[in-house]
């Protein structure tokens, strides 16, 4: 994965960004392009840029 594509996501908007389910706060994942909830055990998925924060289009994390 390329720099550009790991630098996608604006960090100002991390910092707002929470997940929906738990309202916590999430972590980025620039190898997998994907936001990280640890309380709900999802990540969410960023595509073109753009975090889908939608709890049906979001990986279950594995214990």
């Amino acid at each position: 994965m390329s720099t550009a594509e790991q630098a996608s996501v604006d960090p100002k908007l991390l910092e707002i960004l929470v997940c929906p389910v738990t309202k916590g706060p999430l972590e980025y994942d620039p190898e997998h392009q994907e936001l990280i909830s640890h309380q709900a055990r999802l990540a969410y998925p960023i595509r073109d840029g753009i975090p889908i924060m939608l709890p049906d289009e979001a990986r279950h994390l594995d214990e």
